[in-house]
C-alpha cells in the first residue's frame, strides 16, 4: 500500500613574486564596494509609509525579496510571526515563495520595471539569489529612497568569483591560491605552476555548474571551450573536510552560528552536520575567519561562508553567499533563531536573535532522483512523519528534475549534551546515518 505523498592555519595568503595572468584585473577597493555617499542605516530609516518609532511594532514593514525560490519561501515563513509581510519578485509564476508570501511580482530579476514595482510596494529590499542586478538595485535605492541589504556593492563583488577572491586576499583573509585566466596560455601556465587547477566560471556557477578540473596543460583549450566564459583558476585544496559558517551582520554587530560540516557529492550539498565533527580549535579558527569576513562586508544580513579545513588544520575561505545558505537550513530546528528569521531581523535593522545551538542537528537535501523532468510527487513521506525528531521541509516546486533541490529533512538529537562541543562526534555519525536513511526512504519514483 502506498503511503502519503506530497504534490507536486588561519594564515596569510602566500603571495607569489610574479603573476601568470595577462588579463587586467578589476581594481579592488580597500573594502567590498561601498557607495561614495553615505546612506542612512536601516535602524534610523524613516519609512516612506511608516513612522520610525513603529519599526518594531506590529504590524511590521513590508519586505521585498528579489527571488522566490525555496530561500524566499523560508524567509516569508520566518517573517510572518514577526508581523512582516513579504513580496517576492520571480520569473516563475507560482514560484515556491509565492505560496506563503503576500504577493508575487512575475518578472525577471534584472527587469527594471519589475524591480521598481517591487520597490514601490516595499519598505526594505533584499535578495535571495545572486542573479539580482546590483547596478539596478543601486538605481532603485536612490530613486525610491529605499534601503537594500546586503549592500548592492557587496553583491557586485561576490558575483564575480575572481573579484571576490582578490578582495578577500587584499584584506588578508586566507583563500586558496588562485589566478585570473585571460586565455589558453594563462591556463596552461597555471596548471603547470599549481600542479592542476579547478577552472571556474567567474560568474553564474553553482552546484558544480561552471567548474571543471584541469590536470594536464594539454587540456587547457578544451576546458576553456567547455565553459565558454570568463574564468579563473584555483589550486586544488587537499582538505580534511568542508565547513560552513552562517554569519550575520546587523545594526548591533556581527554574530556567527556554530560551525557546520558540509558533505558534497558531485559538488552538490547532500548533508549538513552541526556542530562539525572536528576539534574545538578548528571550530574556533573557522568562526574567527568568518567574523573577519563579516567585519569586511558592507550591508546587513545573513551570509553563508564556505570554508576548507585543510589537512594541516588551516582554514581557507572557499566562497561567500550574500544571503541565507543551504548549509544553514538546520538552524530552523537546531538553533535558537533560524538563519531566515535572523536575516529578516538584520535587513530591517532589528535586534538579532540568539544563534546558539539548540541541539546537535543533521539536515539532508531531497534531490530529484529521476532521469527526466516530470511532475513532482514525493512518495513514502510517512517514513519521515513516523520518525521521532525528524522534520520535513517541502519547497513546493511543481516539477522535479535530476538532482534538483526539492526539499530537505532535518533530524535533531535532543538527548545529546548541551553545548557546541559537549557531545561526542560518534553521536553525530549515528545522527547522520539516521538522517540519510530517512531521506533514502522517500522517492519521486512511483511504486
Amino acid at each position: 500500500m502506498r503511503g502519503p505523498v506530497l504534490p507536486v592555519s588561519y594564515h596569510r595568503l602566500r603571495r607569489r613574486p610574479y603573476r601568470i595572468v595577462s588579463a587586467v584585473l578589476h581594481k579592488i577597493p580597500a573594502r567590498l564596494s561601498r557607495r561614495d555617499s553615505p546612506r542612512p542605516q536601516v535602524g534610523t530609516l524613516i519609512f516612506r509609509r511608516r513612522n520610525p518609532s513603529r519599526m518594531t511594532t506590529l504590524p511590521g514593514p513590508t519586505l521585498g525579496v528579489v527571488g522566490g525560490g525555496q530561500l524566499g519561501r523560508m524567509l516569508a515563513e520566518a517573517a510572518a510571526p514577526l508581523g512582516v509581510e513579504v513580496i517576492v519578485l520571480d520569473p516563475t509564476p507560482q514560484c515556491p515563495a509565492s505560496l506563503v508570501a503576500r504577493d508575487q511580482i512575475v518578472g525577471e530579476f534584472d527587469d527594471p520595471d519589475a524591480v521598481r514595482e517591487l520597490a514601490a510596494a516595499s519598505d526594505v529590499l533584499t535578495f535571495e539569489i545572486e542573479l539580482a542586478d546590483p547596478d539596478l538595485l543601486e538605481d532603485v535605492a536612490d530613486e525610491y529612497d529605499i534601503p537594500i541589504n546586503p549592500d548592492p556593492g557587496t553583491l557586485r563583488t561576490i558575483q564575480d568569483k575572481l573579484v571576490q577572491k582578490e578582495a578577500l586576499a587584499d584584506a588578508g583573509i586566507p583563500v586558496p591560491d588562485f589566478i585570473g585566466i585571460g586565455g589558453e596560455k594563462d591556463l596552461r601556465l597555471a596548471v603547470e605552476e599549481l600542479d592542476g587547477v579547478m577552472l571556474k566560471a567567474r560568474e553564474g556557477g553553482y552546484d558544480g555548474r561552471g567548474n571543471t578540473p584541469v590536470q594536464d596543460p594539454d587540456d587547457a583549450a578544451d576546458a576553456l571551450n567547455e565553459l565558454g566564459v570568463d574564468t579563473m583558476a584555483e589550486a586544488f585544496v587537499p582538505f580534511e573536510r568542508e565547513l560552513s559558517v552562517i554569519g550575520v551582520k546587523g545594526a548591533d554587530g556581527v554574530d556567527t552560528y556554530p560551525v557546520t560540516e558540509t558533505i558534497h557529492e558531485e559538488e552538490i550539498l547532500r548533508a549538513s552536520v552541526s556542530p562539525a565533527r572536528t576539534d574545538d580549535d578548528v571550530r574556533d579558527r573557522a568562526r574567527e575567519v568568518a567574523r573577519d569576513v563579516l567585519e569586511f562586508l558592507d550591508g546587513y544580513g545573513v551570509y553563508g561562508i564556505e570554508l576548507f579545513e585543510t589537512e594541516d588544520g588551516d582554514i581557507l575561505v572557499n566562497e561567500i553567499a550574500p544571503r541565507p545558505h543551504n548549509s544553514g537550513h538546520w538552524t530552523i530546528e537546531g538553533a535558537r533563531t533560524s538563519q531566515f528569521e535572523t536575516h529578516v531581523r538584520a535587513v530591517l535593522g532589528w535586534p538579532l536573535g540568539p544563534t546558539a545551538l539548540r541541539e546537535p542537528t543533521v539536515s539532508v537535501n531531497i534531490l530529484g532522483d529521476v532521469s527526466e523532468p516530470e511532475a513532482a510527487t514525493l512518495h513514502n513521506v510517512d517514513r519521515v512523519l513516523d520518525s521521532p525528531n525528524a522534520h520535513m521541509h517541502w519547497y513546493g516546486k511543481k516539477q522535479v528534475r535530476p538532482l534538483r533541490k526539492m526539499g530537505h529533512i532535518t533530524v535533531t538529537d535532543p538527548d545529546a549534551a548541551d553545548g557546541e562541543g559537549a557531545d561526542d562526534a560518534s553521536d553525530r555519525d549515528a545522527l547522520l546515518d539516521r538522517a540519510e536513511s530517512i531521506r533514502d526512504s522517500v522517492t519521486f519514483v512511483g511504486e
